[in-house]
């Protein structure tokens, strides 16, 4: 029991410490953005005395740099979820429609890599599954960033895409949907507690490019969580071993995430006003014919440049989204 008591000091302390550290990183940027508005006013003070063209088109340059910072810093204090802070796990999913879903698919992957790429954040395949004939039927990424999952937690839902489709002979108008769940990575400090016989382990041959290595050994790896029915693969790797440990990352971060939306479904019971996004709500239309538009239908904003969105340029949604709707007070 003491052992059990200074292990549960141990952990508190921990999160008494990281709590410090992330409300730190919110007062250091606080000051520095205060002294660069002081900075600012006191130069254009100077300049009410004594004009400077090249200094005042200076502070006119600065007053912009520290607008654009400051508007950056209340969307982040939108983030306020516990799990905000942490890198995210993407999952992409093609609906009915064959090749022309998964088309669709591997867009939203590549936008997605491309919104990660454009914020300076790493993007890792831990999964993909690539379709007969062209395009994904699923992929599962890990993009690395402070506040990737707070940012990419509203992109949740169902993606429609309305184009001409190019694997129509008659080029006709198709509608296709692709689905996007967004998980928190869960780190090593927070304890999970997967027992052996809890989990069905199988393991089969890669498909897919990847060589002869890949190709011809069971290298593979299928993980069934048998209380909860969740399922996990993996077969990016070349041994076994990586592929079941990458797959066990995977499956603490779905059980982390179910666990946390368990107890948000119990508080939206207590607040029935509460706004939720529910995993099979569509949220947003990609329409490429006969116009162009991106219509997100939770805040109705609309972008007609839809080649710059499918780029990775989907802050305004994600904006949009958090300005609007806020983010979760306590999601833990």
């Amino acid at each position: 029991m003491a052992d059990a008591g200074f292990w549960a000091n141990q952990e508190r302390a921990r999160a008494v410490v990281q709590q410090v550290k992330g409300l730190k990183v919110w007062v250091d940027t606080f000051d520095r953005l205060w002294e660069r508005v002081q900075g600012a006013i006191e130069m254009d003070l100077l300049l009410e005395s004594d004009p400077d063209p090249d200094m005042t088109a200076e502070v006119d340059r600065e007053t912009a740099a520290v607008r654009e910072d400051i508007d950056s810093f209340k969307l982040k204090s939108l983030l306020q979820g516990a799990d905000d802070f942490r890198d995210a796990q993407v999952e992409i999913a093609a609906g009915a429609g064959g090749t022309e879903a998964q088309d669709w698919a591997q867009m939203l992957m590549r936008m997605y890599t491309r919104w990660a790429e454009r914020r300076g954040y790493g993007v890792e395949i831990l999964d993909m599954s690539e379709g007969e004939e062209a395009g994904i039927k699923g992929a599962v990424l890990e993009i690395k960033g402070l506040y990737a999952f707070g940012f990419l937690r509203p992109e949740t839902g169902v993606h429609r895409l309305v184009r001409i489709s190019p694997f129509d002979s008659q080029a006709r108008r198709h509608t296709s949907f692709a689905s996007v769940f967004i998980y928190p990575v869960v780190d090593n400090d927070i304890n999970i507690e997967i027992r052996d016989d809890d989990i069905k382990l199988d393991v089969f041959r890669a498909s897919g490019a990847g060589g002869q290595h890949v190709n011809k050994t069971s290298s593979a790896v299928r993980i069934t969580h048998i209380p909860s029915g969740i399922v996990v693969t993996c077969q990016q790797e070349r041994s076994q071993g990586k592929n079941k440990a990458t797959a066990m990352k995977q499956l603490k971060n779905r059980l982390y995430q179910l666990e946390v939306e368990k107890q948000a479904a119990v508080k939206a019971k207590l607040d029935a006003s509460k706004q939720d996004v529910s995993f099979g709500s569509q949220i947003r239309s990609y329409v490429f014919q006969p116009y162009t538009m991106v219509n997100d239908h939770r805040t109705e904003l609309k972008i007609t440049d839809v080649q710059r969105v499918m780029d990775g340029a989907i802050d305004p949604f994600i904006e949009a989204f958090l300005t609007q709707k806020g983010g979760p007070k306590d999601s833990a």
